[in-house]
C-alpha cells in the first residue's frame, strides 16, 4: 500500500506525538472534566458516559467514550424517541463547544483515536461503504478531521469520505498541526455542528452507484 506522504511521521512520530498530547490535554483539562462529569449527571442522569462500538484502524473495533449529551426518554412502546426531542439544550451546548468529546482523550492515550484522522462512525456503516470511502480506515481515526474543519455535519456523506481519503493520502506533521489549530478555531465559532435536515447527522445508507 503506497501512501505519498508522512512516512516516517506516520511510522514512528504520529503516536508518541499522539500519547503526549493527550496525557497533557487530560492534566490541563482535568477540572472541565470533573466538572463536565458533574453537570451531566445531575441534568441527565447516570450514566455519564456515552459508550459505543466504533471501527478504528483497519477496521479493527473499538469502545468510544463520550459524555452524554441525550436523555433516554421513551415512547408508549419503549422506543427511544428522535433524536431531536431527547438531545437537550445542555446537551446541544455540550456538542457545539465539544465539550461531550473530551473522554476521547484517553481513546488516544490507550491507542484506539489519533489527535487527527478519519472521524470513528458507526458499526454498521462498514458494509456500506465502496472501495474508495473504505481507504479511511487505512490510518488510526481521529478525534478531529480534515471533514469535520471542513463542514463537520454540514456537508454530505460522499464530501465527508472524500475529505477523508484526501487525508489518508496526505498525512504529515504540518497538515495534522493546520488541521488541530483550524479545528481550535471551529470550536470556538461552533461552526457546521448539524446536518441541514436533522438535529445531528442523517443516517448513512451507502452512495448511490452512478
Amino acid at each position: 500500500m503506497r501512501h505519498s506522504k508522512g512516512g516516517i511521521y506516520r511510522r514512528v512520530l504520529k503516536r508518541p506525538m499522539d500519547f503526549i498530547l493527550s496525557l497533557i490535554a487530560i492534566i490541563m483539562l482535568s477540572p472541565v472534566l470533573l466538572m463536565v462529569a458533574i453537570l451531566v449527571r445531575n441534568k441527565l442522569g447516570s450514566p455519564v458516559l456515552f459508550k459505543q462500538k466504533r471501527p478504528g484502524l483497519n477496521e479493527k473495533i473499538f469502545m468510544m467514550y463520550k459524555f452524554r449529551t441525550m436523555t433516554d426518554e421513551k415512547d408508549e412502546n419503549g422506543d427511544l424517541l428522535p433524536d431531536s426531542v431527547r438531545l437537550t439544550k445542555f446537551g446541544k451546548f455540550l456538542r457545539s463547544t465539544s465539550l461531550d468529546e473530551l473522554p476521547e482523550l484517553f481513546n488516544i492515550l490507550k491507542g484506539d483515536l489519533s489527535i487527527i484522522g478519519p472521524r470513528p462512525l458507526l458499526v454498521q456503516y462498514l458494509p456500506l461503504y465502496n472501495k474508495h470511502q473504505k481507504r479511511r480506515h487505512e490510518v488510526r481515526p481521529g478525534l478531529s478531521g480534515l471533514a469535520q474543519v471542513s463542514g463537520r455535519n454540514a456537508i454530505s456523506w460522499e464530501d465527508k469520505f472524500n475529505l477523508d481519503v484526501i487525508y489518508v493520502e496526505n498525512v504529515s506533521f504540518s497538515n495534522d498541526w493546520k488541521i488541530i489549530f483550524s479545528t481550535i478555531k471551529k470550536v470556538f465559532v461552533r461552526e457546521g455542528i448539524n446536518s441541514q435536515t436533522a438535529a445531528t447527522m442523517e443516517p448513512f445508507k451507502g452512495t448511490k452507484k452512478e
